[in-house]
């Protein structure tokens, strides 16, 4: 304490330096924790079935540093194969070298984010170490698409598809970068408690010379046995060529969304202070686009900026030639507030914005993050076991 007094610390270094000691802690506790399941599973399995054969060591790494787990390994004799029971009931594969959680925040962060050597940067300052390269980070998202998943059979569906372009440099290279097409797809998402994760989700990084969502039409019918007759999707985007090019394409049975987040942000940035700017935010939050149309049109040549009104020009005739992208989609799909018969997991929550001025920056979007938080099992258990050793 006699230190932080004297040796002129900020506020941000104590809190760095308490972030990365309790880091160190509790990488230390999920290392003794992993340890003592499989210890527990090695007790508890059917020995008659698994047959021990080795103890092996991973390394993995974790948002809270680098770690080394020794885990039994065993010979399965029902299926001939080798296994760690381990990787199955915490449903991860050691082999891979990365958590599950660490993995998601890397691939929310290039989704989300300007690059993947951008993603790389941003995940190593946030754990404290140079977890992962910005090529692994690319691999990963690779991967997430090409896990086999099971066909699903019930026809009228609606997939929600979040496109975004990536730019990415080319390393040692004279030649200009390149844009790198990422779709999300997801069947809606549903809330536990402060939680809320995608339903279904799946990558697609656009990588062959086949029209962009043709390429995602296949991929649709690969991994949802997705019906191009009978089934709608729903493509969120921020207005690109490419993106919209979705509205030619799918026809009748698809519906764009122009990107309600950004929509909300640039209106905030321009309006803020405009006598209108209340009644924009409401008429964007019900979802009324003629109105959203009229009153942004009531604003032009108001602003007393010059590049304000270029921007906010753009943005009417944006809206006004994608008819339909500031509206409910589900008008467009037949599906009417009052009849709405779909399951929470394919419910969208409602559009909204915060009333409060100083919330406005945290607008809602239809579409959610990609990120969702990691599920835990046996939460009790691993209480308990905390609890024993803090």
């Amino acid at each position: 304490m006699q230190d932080y007094i004297t040796n002129g610390v900020t506020l941000k270094d104590i809190e760095q330096s308490l972030f990365r000691h309790m880091q160190k802690e509790y990488g230390q506790l999920l290392q003794q924790l992993l340890e003592d399941i499989d210890h527990t599973l090695a007790e508890k399995r059917d020995k008659k079935r698994f047959a021990l054969k080795d103890k092996r060591v991973i390394r993995m790494q974790t948002m809270f540093g680098e770690l080394e787990v020794k885990r039994n390994y065993y010979f399965d004799r029902e299926k001939q194969r080798y296994v760690c029971l381990l990787d199955a009931f915490l449903q991860f594969e050691g082999a891979h070298g990365v958590s599950p959680l660490l993995e998601e925040t890397a691939i929310h962060l290039a989704v989300t984010g300007s690059s993947y050597r951008q993603a790389a940067q941003s995940l190593e300052k946030l754990v404290g170490y140079a977890c992962m390269s910005h090529e692994t980070i690319r691999q990963l998202i690779v991967e997430a698409e090409v896990v086999g998943h099971r066909k699903m059979e019930k026809k009228g569906r609606v997939f929600f598809i979040e496109a975004d372009g990536l730019y990415v440099k080319r390393q040692r290279s004279r030649m200009k970068g390149k844009e790198e097409k990422i779709v999300t797809i997801h069947q809606g998402w549903e809330r536990n408690g402060k939680r809320v994760s995608l339903v279904n989700r799946r990558y697609y990084v656009h990588q062959t010379n086949e029209p962009i969502w043709e390429a995602v039409e296949s991929f649709l019918v690969k991994e949802y046995g997705y019906d191009p007759l009978e089934d709608w999707v729903v493509i969120n985007g921020d207005g690109a060529p490419w993106i919209t090019a979705c509205r030619d394409y799918f026809g009748k049975r698809g519906y764009f969304q122009l990107d309600r987040f950004h929509v909300a942000r640039d209106i905030r940035q321009w309006l803020r202070d405009h006598p209108r700017y209340r009644a924009i935010r409401k008429a964007l939050a019900s979802q009324d686009e003629e109105r959203v149309l009229r009153e942004l049109t009531s604003a032009v040549g108001t602003l007393g900026d010059e590049e304000k009104e270029r921007q906010l020009q753009a943005l009417v005739r944006r809206i006004e030639e994608l008819p339909g992208c500031l509206s409910d989609y589900r008008m467009s799909c037949g599906r009417t507030r009052r009849n709405e018969t779909r399951s929470n997991r394919e419910k969208v929550n409602e559009t909204r914005l915060i009333s409060n001025e100083r919330s406005d920056s945290r607008q809602y979007s239809v579409f959610p993050s990609v990120f969702r938080n990691a599920d835990l099992r046996g939460i009790t258990s691993i209480e308990r076991f905390l609890k024993t050793r803090i």
